[in-house]
């Protein structure tokens, strides 16, 4: 069953990752964390917002649908809400597979899915002054759609 979390909370990687090696030949995990800069202008921090209840149900269909494209023993998305300062950890995708190519994959399509399908808002906040809200980037729409298979989309 995958494990899925959105939290304030930062979280243990290694006790993440430790999580699915049981019966797994394979982990594969990104980690996200919050840039110092965006733009070229410092950040002070980066605040996140989202639907509670909206975010855990896109994230479980995500991980479901990698669970079932995949040959997987587990995966785990967890994503962090809240204000974060440079450094801290945002994001953890990660799969667990018998064979080191389904949970690269995996986690690929992970990450590419929740940074464009997943519920979040994030606020930029510059060390000068001012915010900003985080406009979607054609970059992460074109990393997701490298996933569909004729026509339609893996989800």
């Amino acid at each position: 069953m995958p494990r899925i979390l959105v939290t304030t909370e930062d979280f243990d990687v290694g006790a993440e990752l430790a999580r699915l090696e049981s019966g797994a030949g394979a982990i594969a995990s990104f980690v996200g964390v919050v840039r110092g800069e965006s733009d070229g202008r410092e950040l002070a921090a980066l605040t996140l917002e989202h639907y509670p209840g909206m975010t855990e149900t896109a994230l479980a269909g995500i991980a479901e649908t990698a669970m079932t494209r995949w040959r997987l023993t587990d995966c785990v998305m967890i994503h962090r809400i809240g204000r974060l300062v440079p450094g801290s950890r945002i994001v953890l995708a990660a799969a667990s597979s018998a064979h080191r190519g389904d949970a690269l994959e995996a986690t690929a399509f992970l990450i590419d899915w929740l940074k464009t399908d997943a519920p979040f808002w994030k606020r930029e906040d510059f060390a000068e002054g001012g915010s900003a809200w985080v406009e979607a980037r054609t970059d992460d729409q074109k990393a997701r759609d490298r996933w569909q298979i004729g026509g339609t989309t893996a989800a």
